[in-house]
């Protein structure tokens, strides 16, 4: 056997070092995603009531519609394409709540990824305002109109949308320890380029 070969079948036989192009690409625009949808959610609820508010309230409907149908393309990639393990240099080196901190973290983000535009899905039903998507597509109410539905659900979007971004703020947080203190190259398996 040749030492191409031999090097073929050794990568074959190895566990991926990085995640695949398709993960990659889905994780960065998630991330770009989200950060538009709470940046605008944000800003849009500190606005007085006006036609260019209600144009926002449609683009942050639209994204999180957007971010959901997203999430569960990329769930479903995820489910068929395992992610590459931990190098074990940093498994070993990580304390094991570290290690559970991770995988924990990993899990709430992507149960919140559902969560948020649901909850924001279902306030807007039932404050009698249905999503049209991108204004010309009906989208069904996610449950009946009604006032005090929509009275209850409204911050638990909310709460939902701030534990998101807390959960956000953790990720981006460790990946910026790993790359500029443990300085163990650890992002760079999410980095388009070659590993």
């Amino acid at each position: 056997m040749s030492s191409t070969h031999v090097s073929a079948h050794m990568a074959a036989a190895s566990p991926a070092r990085r995640y695949t192009g398709t993960a990659m690409a889905a994780h960065w625009l998630l991330a770009i995603g989200l950060l538009s949808a709470i940046g605008l959610g944000w800003y849009m609820t500190g606005l007085p009531f006006s036609p260019a508010r209600l144009k926002l309230y449609n683009w942050h409907k639209w994204l999180g519609v957007s971010l959901l149908a997203l999430s569960l393309l990329r769930l479903l990639w995820r489910l068929g394409h395992k992610p590459p393990p931990l190098p074990a240099k940093i498994s070993e080196a990580m304390p094991a709540w570290q290690r559970l901190a991770h995988h924990a973290t990993q899990h709430a983000m992507y149960l919140l990824f559902f969560a948020v535009p649901l909850l924001g899905w279902a306030y807007s039903s039932a404050a009698g305002f249905p999503i049209v998507f991108l204004g010309q597509i009906p989208l069904p109410d996610f449950v009946s109109p009604s006032a005090e539905l929509a009275e209850a659900i409204k911050p638990w979007h909310g709460a939902s949308a701030w534990a998101l971004t807390a959960l956000i703020a953790v990720h981006v947080g460790a990946a910026l320890k790993h790359q500029f203190l443990d300085r163990d190259g650890l992002i760079s398996r999410m980095l388009p380029g070659r590993g």
